[in-house]
């Protein structure tokens, strides 16, 4: 029911909402709630995007969305209900339509529909049928909080008007669901690689020296809204030279220079999930042998990564495991000794400091349980890189696999990669 993107169907969303609750103690009750509207300045928002867990479980994508799933509840009422943002002509007129009740359950397969403003008269009963009451913090290992958010404020009411009820967690069992993919996200996933690789063949014909950085970012945007996408999937780094080196560098302000490499990490977000591609262009469209020599290096490592991804196995452990090829190319490349290497294991750390592989699904960095086995249907990004800032140059190739009983589905298989390839496709 979106005018931009095409929903997969409810019954996704009621496999998912049946997934959760076999995995609920009895006696339980689950509430969720859709994120805020973050005010801006004035009377301005920020762009709303639908709080993750609540799109996995309804389909629903707009604000003042609630959820509760009460599989035991003796009344019937109680079992399965949303309450969502009460439309009206006023409201069409002004800021568009929100769902009506049927609209909700052609997304969603939920027949309870409510009002947002109904919540608290209605529910009261149930809570009070309850013997436990199942709350959802956002619990990324990478997240610190700096600022309340709607499910956060709900746990303290709730365990203010409710001190007796016993609380539980949703946030390990939707980590353990959403880590195994169902087909029909693999499919919106697909969708969105598909439309990042299109922005990424767009500017292999646009890039050459004095162009600008952010002259690069709006190349990729306008592809992406062309093809349905809400935009990018995060913040785009478009890094010619030394910026290169900076991790996380998102200022896309400097001036493109003869001789310089670009490296390149964006996605595109489609239906709210999203690609997560890297590369290394040459902004005069031929790489120099140094620049060609540490991009191989970069690119083999991938690749024997790819090899060590299987279910059965661990990120962590497959880390170290990728961390020790590396380090025999960063010897080769003589940017460290067999001797550092064998006195200091983790050398690399000066040349390759960051993860190898994240989860990849509703978030970027997908929610996952960082020391579980890898299984079936798992999406991960593959993603090494050498950083080398003496000599400006920074290099990080990632791909997006799909975990399989055998080894990996590369979903950006057919994406330029290799280094004649992109020269030319440069230089057409």
């Amino acid at each position: 029911m979106n005018a931009k993107y095409f929903n997969p169907p409810s019954s996704l969303f009621a496999r998912n909402r049946q997934k959760f609750v076999e995995s609920m103690a009895p006696g339980g009750m689950a509430v969720f709630h859709s994120n805020d509207e973050v005010p801006r300045n004035g009377d301005a928002y920020f762009s709303f995007r639908q709080q993750s867990d609540i799109y996995y479980l309804t389909g629903i994508d707009q604000e003042d969305t609630i959820l509760v799933l009460f599989p035991d509840c003796p009344n019937p009422l109680y079992r399965e209900m949303v309450f969502v943002k009460e439309t009206s002509e006023q409201i069409a007129i002004w800021d568009g339509a929100r769902l009506n009740p049927n609209q909700v359950f052609e997304v969603s397969g939920i027949s309870k529909v409510f009002w947002y403003h109904e919540f608290w008269k209605t529910i009261h009963a149930a809570f009070l049928l309850a013997d436990i009451i199942y709350l959802n913090l956002n619990e990324n290992d990478r997240f610190t909080d700096k600022v309340s958010y709607a499910n956060l404020r709900f746990a303290q009411e709730i365990k203010a008007k409710y001190p007796l009820h016993q609380l539980k967690r949703s946030a390990p069992i939707l980590a353990n669901l959403r880590m195994r993919k169902e087909a029909q996200e693999i499919d919106q996933l697909k969708e969105a690689i598909a439309i990042t690789k299109k922005g990424f063949e767009r500017l292999l014909g646009f890039v050459k020296p004095g162009v600008w950085e952010y002259e690069i970012e709006a190349e990729l945007i306008h592809e992406f809204v062309r093809n349905r996408s809400r935009g990018f999937a995060f913040d785009p780094i478009i890094a010619s030279g030394k910026s290169a080196c900076v991790l996380h560098y998102i200022e896309n302000n400097k001036q493109c220079k003869d001789g310089d490499l670009l490296l390149l990490d964006f996605g595109a977000e489609y239906g709210n999930y999203n690609g997560d591609l890297s590369r290394c262009i040459p902004v005069n469209g031929k790489f120099s042998p140094r620049q060609k020599e540490v991009y191989n290096a970069v690119l083999f490592v991938q690749r024997e990564a790819k090899k060590l991804l299987k279910p059965g196995v661990s990120l962590p452990v497959y880390h170290e495991e990728v961390c020790k090829i590396m380090s025999e190319e960063l010897i080769k490349l003589g940017l460290l000794t067999a001797a550092e290497v064998k006195a200091n294991p983790k050398a690399h750390l000066k040349y390759y400091m960051h993860g190898t592989s994240h989860h990849l699904g509703l978030d970027v960095h997908d929610v996952m349980h960082r020391w579980e086995n890898l299984d079936v249907n798992n999406v991960v990004t593959v993603e090494p890189g050498i950083y080398i800032p003496e000599e400006g140059l920074g290099i990080r190739i990632e791909n997006d696999v799909v975990i399989t009983p055998s080894g990996v589905i590369d979903l950006m298989d057919g994406f330029p990669i290799e280094v004649d390839e992109i020269e030319s496709l440069m230089n057409r």
